[in-house]
């Protein structure tokens, strides 16, 4: 058995997301202010649980190219100068299906931040 492979990746420039179709018959609609506060690089320190930085205000973020790299991932690049993380299709394949739960656990950290 093998990882699921994207069959489709769709920039949808009015609804801000990205449209990931799996060859195991799955699709992902992420948006990307949680693509971007969920990049897998350096700036934000690990892709899943407490390591990770919490990154404020990128709830107008645009994603401006999508790079392919090789058969392996795409590189995502935003309007706000963040180039850096390669989005692999293991890694693509987490953020769909743990969306509603990293997106709480996001939105709790923003909140627990704002009360200092």
């Amino acid at each position: 058995m093998h990882a699921p492979v994207p069959t489709d990746i769709l920039l949808h420039r009015q609804s801000r997301t990205l449209e990931v179709r799996f060859d195991d018959g799955k699709t992902f609609v992420l948006p990307w202010e949680y693509l971007r506060v969920f990049s897998p690089s350096a700036e934000v320190r690990g892709r899943r649980g407490a390591d990770r930085i919490l990154v404020l205000g990128k709830q107008d973020v645009v994603i401006t190219e999508v790079r392919p790299i090789g058969r392996y991932a795409v590189k995502l690049l935003f309007d706000d100068g963040h180039r850096t993380g390669l989005y692999d299709w293991d890694y693509l394949y987490w953020l769909g299906t743990h969306q509603e739960p990293n997106w709480q656990d996001h939105l709790r950290r923003v909140a627990a931040s704002a009360k200092g």
